[in-house]
């Protein structure tokens, strides 16, 4: 299983955040959700069109995703020195 085959990127759906393919289920609701303690069986029960592969493949897009973050570690700037 692709993460591809499950979750889309459309401007027309959500404002183009990610969600589970066919719905409108973002992947920021269904990891926000296991965070606060929901089990896939919570999940499963609250949006019966999900399905465990659908959170397993939301969990792997937000992995993807902050694998190729970039960070940047800003310096405060230098006050000048008295000389």
């Amino acid at each position: 299983m692709a993460v591809t085959d499950r979750i889309e990127i459309d401007p027309e759906v959500m404002m183009g955040k990610p969600v589970i393919r066919g719905t409108r289920i973002t992947v920021e609701l269904l990891l926000r959700k296991l965070s606060e303690g929901a089990t896939y069986g919570d999940l499963l029960d609250a949006y019966p069109r999900l399905t465990s592969k659908d959170v397993e493949a939301a969990i792997a897009f937000a992995a993807d995703t902050l694998a190729h973050e970039e960070t940047l570690l800003l310096t405060p700037p230098r006050k000048p020195s008295r000389a």
